[in-house]
């Protein structure tokens, strides 16, 4: 018989059948009508060419035919094996499981998000616990966590394509950051000033030349300077130590770097970012994922509150 031809529903039927050898009884156990479990019985007999339960010459129970005893003592262990199967949930345990979570993210999501992340797998995870960062390519968010390529995706809610489900980590502003000793002092910066210095762009689709600032200040009827365009966040401080440029940055990433920058508020409205978490819906109950999703939400949890720091407040 093709299995393919069978409804397997049927052999839940035909197994308290042959338990209860009672078309009464077994349609009780089964929460069914009689009329319906008997037209079961009549489907059963065709697909597997016997009568398997026949009228019992006493009382009004029924014998199993040959056929039907083999079906009895083979089908009981098979049902009972496919419902743990169906009804078993791993249990994910981040000390004994190997796993290796592929991760896409820009330099500064990896700097901000990944390295906590890093720490924290330390005490909250065994050795077979693995991360790979990969670059973070917008247009190939959707594809690479469809076909597994990366498990999640560390980016801002714009990059994010509608079908990923996501959760927010962190909200962060920004800061103007300049080499300490920088010839125009520690002042705070007015607009006229911004627009007079030359700046450091980080645009990560390489060799733009604009980016948010600008359209900013095209609202005010102003414009900048932008004297440098680099795809990478984090060699912007080791590029403004060496040169008189300025530049805006990440609050977290000009943090990390105060022992040699000076902090200014920026003197003009620009938009807060944010860092979210992806991946794809087809992991919404999977353990691994749940994991690391807690993991990674606890730590930037711990670690959003910053120390106190100096920042030189805008000129307006």
């Amino acid at each position: 018989m093709d299995l393919r031809s069978l409804d397997l529903n049927l052999l839940v039927s035909l197994d308290a059948l042959l338990e209860e050898r009672n078309v009464t009884r077994a349609a009780a156990r089964l929460h069914l009508s009689q009329p319906a479990l008997s037209a079961q019985l009549a489907r059963l007999r065709l697909s597997f060419n016997d009568p398997l339960l026949i009228p019992a010459e006493r009382g009004r129970g029924m014998v199993a035919t040959a056929r039907g005893l083999q079906l009895h003592a083979e089908l009981a262990p098979l049902l009972q094996s496919l419902a743990r199967v169906v009804s078993h949930r791993p249990q994910f345990d981040p000390y004994t499981h190997e796993q290796v979570f592929h991760i896409a993210a820009s330099d500064n999501a990896t700097a901000v998000i990944g390295v906590p992340l890093i720490e924290a797998l330390r005490t909250h995870a065994g050795e077979k616990i693995r991360l790979a960062f990969h670059n973070l390519e917008p247009d190939r968010i959707a594809s690479q966590l469809e076909n597994g390529e990366i498990d999640f995706v560390i980016a801002s809610s714009r990059t994010l394509p509608p079908q990923v489900r996501s959760l927010l980590l962190l909200n962060q502003g920004c800061l103007l950051a300049q080499r300490k000793g920088h010839p125009r002092g520690n002042q705070a910066v007015s607009v006229d000033e911004y627009c007079a210095l030359r700046h450091i762009l980080v645009s990560q689709d390489g060799g733009g030349l604009s980016g948010f600032a600008d359209e900013a200040l095209a609202r005010l009827g102003r414009t900048r300077q932008v004297a440098l365009s680099v795809q990478h966040f984090t060699v912007v401080p080791l590029i403004l130590q060496r040169t008189d440029y300025v530049s805006i940055l990440p609050t977290p990433l000009v943090q990390r770097h105060l022992n040699v920058l000076d902090a200014f508020e920026v003197p003009f409205e620009v938009p807060i970012s944010n860092f979210n978490l992806a991946w794809h819906p087809r992991n919404q109950q999977d353990g691994a994922s749940i994991w690391l999703r807690q993991l990674a939400l606890r730590t930037i949890r711990d670690v959003a509150q910053p120390e106190p720091y100096s920042v030189f407040s805008a000129v307006t």
